[in-house]
């Protein structure tokens, strides 16, 4: 009897169509689902950040080129349409958020373990196929952990938790370059390329055992009854979430900034260390991930310094801003050099920080019952990243990597529409401001139970 107790309660398996307690949970009672679920943000910014790395460490070891190096960042971030839409999707609807979770980190794990060999074999082309099979991993994770984010808990604070989880993935950003710097360009090739077998191995060992985690984990479900419910308690889907997907207008163009804005980031990031290894002098590779993990610090420090900002500003403000000054300071860098275009890219890593998770959490308002499915195109977007480092590795191969860097500041200006539109078009703009301000009935819901739970709606 206790076997089968065990089981039904660590069943899989969640009916879309009833209603469960999440989107009623209150700030403290989403604590522990929140936290466990932010250690997920932390491992995918680890195994960005590592990719960034291993771009420049096997441009040096295998002696391939931008171009052909910018083949990471295409299986990587490849394979995130395959599972945001796909495999993903598919079990996001079927069973639920845990198992989505679970599912991602055993492929994460699957990956870590497979790139061992190709690593061994000084296999390239295998090595992105693991990271393919890692990127589905993270694409998975992705789509569950972001919709997860914004309705669990009280719905006025669903983009300042999302902040503060992706502030967690920025964290993993700095410690993957500071690893690099010591484990793969101070040791002869050999050893290096031991090293990156040994940190897949003890990321393998990490995926698995978290996973179990989760398994073991009495953390709530959401439902598309939740959602609904959710966005019925704000107002802030009435005008929309009746509407069919093909319909949702909001949500396709937030997937298209986020295609172009991915792709600018993942672009900078990935030749960050070709850039100031080119245009400042003395600089090694060693030196110039230290320096990556520098900028990627700062990135950190704009998620912090942004979501504390959000506490008093309308997210959607602080968007338009954030995107306006990656603009600006990313343009001087085509033509800077040295200390000064490097500084320049710093402050554009710092105002790129909030603008992921803030365009997934503003994309997703008002959705309803499409929440799961629109957390899917949201997520896919990101295959920009993909195709952005691809064009910016055959320009930085034609004229250097200072004047590709007109490929990311083109990406970020298409993605520049979306703060525009969600901050001055009425229907982009009362939508994302209902979720922010609820009624006093929701701000209740929020409440219920806890000592001092959800806070008041945002000023401005």
């Amino acid at each position: 009897m206790a076997s089968k107790s065990f089981w039904k309660r660590h069943s899989l398996r969640v009916r879309d169509d009833g209603r469960t307690r999440a989107a009623e949970l209150t700030l403290r009672q989403s604590i522990y689902p929140l936290c466990l679920v932010t250690v997920l943000f932390f491992l995918w910014g680890f195994s960005y950040g590592l990719l960034d790395t291993l771009n420049k460490h096997f441009q040096n070891t295998l002696n391939i080129s931008k171009a052909r190096s910018s083949g990471l960042q295409a299986a990587y971030f490849g394979a995130y349409p395959l599972a945001s839409l796909g495999h993903a999707a598919w079990i996001l609807r079927h069973f639920g958020y845990r198992a989505v979770f679970i599912w991602g980190l055993f492929l994460y794990g699957l990956g870590a373990l497979l790139a061992i060999p190709a690593i061994i074999y000084h296999s390239f082309g295998a090595f992105c196929a693991c990271i393919f099979i890692i990127g589905n991993g993270l694409g998975a994770l992705e789509t569950a952990a972001n919709p997860y984010l914004t309705v669990c808990g009280p719905p006025n604070l669903a983009e300042i938790r999302i902040n503060i989880a992706q502030a967690f993935n920025a964290i993993g950003t700095v410690v993957a370059p500071v690893l690099g710097s010591y484990v793969f360009f101070v040791f002869e090739e050999e050893v290096a390329l031991k090293n990156v077998q040994w940190v897949y191995m003890a990321i393998a060992c990490f995926v698995f055992i978290l996973a179990l985690v989760f398994y073991m984990s009495d953390i709530p479900e959401i439902t598309d009854a939740d959602m609904e419910f959710q966005a019925g308690q704000t107002h802030g889907g009435a005008a929309g979430q009746d509407l069919p997907l093909r319909k949702q207008y909001r949500l396709f163009h937030a997937t298209f900034a986020q295609f172009c804005y991915t792709g600018a980031q993942v672009a900078i990031a990935g030749y960050f260390i070709n850039y100031v290894t080119e245009t400042r002098p003395g600089t090694d590779s060693a030196l110039g991930s230290k320096f990556l993990a520098g900028a990627q610090a700062a990135f950190a420090v704009g998620r912090f310094g942004g979501t504390a900002i959000m506490s008093v500003v309308r997210p959607r403000k602080v968007l338009l801003v954030f995107m306006t000054m990656c603009i600006v300071f990313s343009a001087p860098t085509i033509t800077q050099r040295g200390n000064t275009g490097m500084s320049l890219l710093y402050v554009a890593f710092f105002f790129e920080s909030i603008c992921f998770p803030t365009i997934v959490a503003l994309g997703m308002r008002g959705l309803g019952r499409h929440t799961k499915r629109g957390s899917g195109f949201i997520v896919g977007g990101v295959v920009g990243g993909a195709v952005a480092p691809a064009l910016m590795g055959v320009a930085a191969d034609a004229r250097g990597t200072a004047f590709a860097m007109l490929v990311p500041l083109c990406f970020f200006v298409v993605a520049w529409s979306y703060p525009l539109a969600v901050n001055f078009v009425p229907w982009y703009r009362d939508t994302a401001d209902a979720f922010v301000t609820p009624d006093r009935d929701a701000e209740h819901l929020g409440r219920e139970g806890a000592d001092g739970g959800a806070t008041e709606g945002h000023g401005f």
